[in-house]
């Protein structure tokens, strides 16, 4: 397959794995790489000379190319990008902030920027901030997302007409099948979270990896939207934060019962009951945990055969 995604990466598929926080460290993302995709190590849930430690792991575990997704709103995020420099990644995603602030410094280094947009807005705002592609990502998608509540299905088409860089699609989609949708939709390649959530080489805690395969549709929401707007599956914290808004909270009242950690209680910890357990909605198609490697190849040769499939209609 030989696209402008695979050409930007020098990859063999159009996919990458998203770099989730707690669960993209680099056994996980070395595994995406050397299976043809690009992986991304999550440096939002790493300490600096953690994120060193992975991106130097990483580099001895492949040869091939792997980036580092790195949210902006980290409180060390100079410290981040000075590694990233230091250790001579070639890939950055950013996330969360205004895709101006660090896409100069970068490109300056010689690195890829890929910046991840929940809007039209801020995909034009991305392209004229001078980075190499974008990741339109609909509100389906786990984790941390845009308040728009724009799906995928209806955000890609709206970005493709008015952007002419690359353009990445995620959100929903975790199969050959949800792949070709995309593309066909205008994108170039696609970005893939919850799939790889349940795979053997995530840093995921087992107990939340079964858990996604266990979860089914209408199991997840968006909330905490004054805060961060987020992705949770349905549990006892879930429960509290649901209970909590009928009382019309403060954003302060909000944080309070958040607490500190409650991700990393979650996911890499285990703690189903009181942890924030974040995942998108296609988790009701996650049927197993298997090593990253064989959903890559599953998730191209679905691909494949169903593009040969539909062009005979």
């Amino acid at each position: 397959m030989h696209n402008k995604i695979t050409q930007l990466f020098n990859i063999e598929y159009p996919l990458i794995q998203a770099g989730m926080i707690w669960n993209s460290g680099y056994k996980l993302a070395s595994a995406v790489s050397n299976a043809g995709g690009l992986g991304l190590i999550g440096a939002g849930s790493m300490y600096p000379e953690i994120l060193r430690e992975h991106i130097q792991k990483c580099k001895k575990a492949t040869d091939k190319p792997f980036g580092v997704n790195v949210p902006m709103l980290y409180p060390q995020v100079e410290e981040i990008m000075n590694i990233i420099v230091e250790e001579g990644v070639k890939i950055v995603f950013t996330s969360a902030g205004n895709p101006k602030t660090w896409t100069s410094f970068l490109k300056g280094k010689g690195i890829i920027v890929v910046h991840v947009v929940s809007s039209v807005k801020f995909a034009l705002k991305s392209q004229e901030a001078g980075v190499d592609a974008v990741v339109a990502e609909g509100f389906e998608a786990g984790g941390h997302n845009g308040r728009e509540e724009t799906t995928t299905f209806t955000l890609l088409p709206m970005v493709k007409e008015k952007i002419s860089i690359p353009l990445i699609a995620a959100g929903g989609i975790a199969s050959g099948r949800g792949m070709l949708a995309a593309m066909v939709l205008g994108a170039d390649g696609v970005q893939i979270g919850s799939r790889f959530v349940a795979s053997e080489e995530s840093s995921a805690h087992i107990n939340f990896k079964q858990k996604v395969v266990d979860t089914l549709d209408g199991e997840t929401e968006l909330t905490l939207k004054e805060l961060a707007p987020v992705r949770l599956i349905k549990n006892k914290f879930y429960t509290q934060v649901k209970e909590l808004y009928t009382q019309n909270p403060t954003p302060e009242q909000l944080k309070e019962l958040l607490g500190r950690g409650r991700s990393k209680k979650g996911m890499f910890e285990g703690d189903l009951d009181n942890g924030e357990l974040e995942i998108g909605q296609i988790a009701g198609l996650i049927h197993d945990i298997k090593p990253a490697a064989e959903i890559v190849n599953e998730i191209i040769q679905e691909f494949k055969a169903l593009k040969v499939k539909v062009s005979e209609l």
